[in-house]
């Protein structure tokens, strides 16, 4: 029966996705996000995940227990990886420079290059370190210590070479992703454009085929191009005109370009707020010869790429914002004297725990065979890592009071560098929409109206993931005798509290004071445990040896150290 109805609810939601999609309900900035629905309900082994399993009141044990582990062969790997890594980004990174000169010094990138940090995640075949995503997770978390190097890495890897990675056909892999991966050559990703910001579905910037028919001219512009004063090579989102059922529509198209193709222009960078170090400009094209071998995918298939590119990368910015609020800071002890100063530390190593469990956890599942589809995790990741991440670094300037305003201090450049978090990767708006409607639809095409509705249900769906994350990662640790487990439990107890008071408002005012008083004692056992091992401002997997709900032996001190 339940078959059934799962059948029928997909169903319904799929009608009035294509309704939605022909443009019958009008809502401004959503159709990026609803057209998203077509990979959601793409079958394959993996159709209905975890947290699309939620939307049916079933809970899939079997997708998050045993928490991830990673594999011998991986471990010697992460060993050889992490420590050059660390040592690099400790000695030769000036992140103050970074920022005060709005530029990565070229000594820098190279260094970067040298690591292999370019090619991450591509096969070996083709020039890269050929890292799963777990692993790619790790690294990330290193990375992040400076935003600027993580957002020009990410913009480079995680979107700007992806579309070849996941939709390139062989000989474009072999041309271009070589080069790519040793750094040679940069990546950009070119989607937004002054007109279409969360509206993807609405780019003008279209190819045309030309006369003779061996190649595309690409005319239009694109904004907010992170890497697009540096990249060589670009994945490039246009209208391309399609022949549907002997009938022509305009289809948006993926196509790899080259800036020596000639017709590519960049404008002056931006002044941003933070991250200011990353290149971020206006990318054009005026009549660009694209050769018809250039098209990733089907011609009308680029929409569809742009989101699977989208979505398999926002997974690592949980481990990104883990990693960028873990900076080993010591405090003056008598701080912990505080109660309220007692609470911000604690809710830090909270946040850091859950951002890292949920990060962790989400990429184990995509590293599982069978082309998983972890898209609504994904974005649930990002989602609540990117608001996680804020909050943290917010409080950590506010703890040092005056000081933390100051340049003297890296906080005021952690709150600037933080503040993109939110916008990037997809506005967490749109994700929180696009997290709702992904299980909502069937109860009709209204519901897409009730913003404030669906924002509360996506809110339940990503802490009720963000719980299961820290419930699987506590109850290995303490399956196989995790040494300071306890202080993972009391994790789990906090945010599990902390979840029900911000959802649960038809509580009665004795059951909020009952869980109030809960909650105050297990963040009073997590901030004394952090400030007896002399590191506050740091998760709690630091310490007490807890990472990737890995155990104290080798896997630790790989992860860990």
């Amino acid at each position: 029966m339940m078959n059934v109805h799962r059948f029928i609810v997909l169903s319904r939601s799929f009608g009035v996705g294509k309704r939605l999609l022909a443009g019958r309900v009008r809502h401004v900035g959503r159709e990026a996000t609803l057209l998203q629905l077509r990979k959601s309900f793409k079958t394959h082994s993996r159709n209905l995940a975890f947290a699309k399993d939620l939307f049916l009141g079933q809970v899939n044990k079997a997708e998050v227990f045993p928490y991830p582990e990673i594999g011998n062969e991986e471990l010697e790997e992460i060993n050889q990886l992490v420590a050059p890594v660390e040592r690099f980004f400790s000695e030769d990174v000036d992140s103050a420079k970074i920022d005060r000169d709005a530029k990565i010094p070229p000594e820098t990138l190279n260094g970067l290059k040298e690591l292999g940090l370019f090619g991450i995640m591509v096969p070996e075949e083709y020039g890269g370190l050929g890292l799963s995503n777990t692993m790619y997770a790790r690294l990330a978390e290193i990375i992040s210590l400076d935003g600027s190097i993580a957002v020009t890495l990410a913009a480079h890897q995680a979107i700007g070479l992806k579309g070849i990675l996941i939709a390139g056909n062989e000989a474009q892999k072999q041309k271009y992703l070589p080069k790519l991966s040793s750094g040679e050559h940069i990546a950009a990703f070119c989607l937004t454009e002054p007109g279409s910001g969360s509206d993807a579905a609405s780019i003008q910037t279209r190819a045309t085929l030309s006369e003779d028919g061996k190649h595309y001219l690409l005319n239009g512009s694109k904004i907010w191009i992170s890497n697009g004063g540096m990249a060589d090579i670009m994945t490039v989102f246009a209208r391309t005109e399609v022949d549907v059922d002997g009938e022509k529509k305009d289809k948006i198209s993926a196509f790899i370009v080259e800036r020596a193709f000639g017709g590519v222009t960049s404008g002056k960078p931006e002044d941003k707020l933070g991250i200011r170090g990353s290149n971020t400009c206006e990318v054009s094209f005026d009549n660009v010869p694209v050769p018809l071998e250039n098209v990733i995918g089907e011609v009308g298939g680029g929409f569809k790429i742009a989101m699977n590119i989208l979505n398999s990368g926002r997974f690592s910015m949980g481990s990104s914002s883990a990693g960028m609020i873990k900076n080993r800071k010591q405090f003056n002890k008598s701080l912990s004297e505080f109660g309220m100063i007692q609470e911000k530390f604690a809710m830090m190593a909270l946040n850091a725990f859950v951002m890292e469990s949920m990060a962790y956890l989400t990429a184990g599942m995509m590293d599982k065979p069978g082309l998983p589809d972890c898209s609504l995790e994904a974005a649930m990741v990002k989602v609540f890592s990117s608001e996680g991440g804020w909050i943290c670094v917010s409080e950590a300037l506010q703890v040092l009071g005056g000081l933390g305003y100051t340049k003297n201090y890296p906080f005021e450049r952690y709150v600037r560098d933080c503040r993109i978090l939110p916008i990037f990767e997809g506005t967490n708006e749109i994700l929180r929409m696009y997290i709702a409607l992904t299980g909502m639809q069937y109860a009709g095409k209204t519901i897409v109206d009730e913003q404030l509705i669906l924002k509360r249900v996506a809110d339940v769906l990503i802490h009720l993931y963000a719980m299961t994350a820290v419930l699987s990662r506590a109850s290995r640790s303490i399956s196989i005798g995790l040494r300071n487990h306890d202080h993972e439990v009391c994790t789990r107890c906090t945010h599990k509290h902390t979840f029900f008071l911000c959802n649960r408002k038809s509580y009665t005012s004795r059951n909020s004071a009952t869980m109030n008083r809960s909650r105050k004692k297990s963040e009073n056992s997590s901030v004394q445990y952090s400030i007896r091992s002399g590191d506050i401002f740091v998760s709690l997997s630091t310490q007490s040896e807890l990472h990737l709900g890995t155990s104290v032996d080798r896997h630790t001190q790989a992860l860990v150290h």
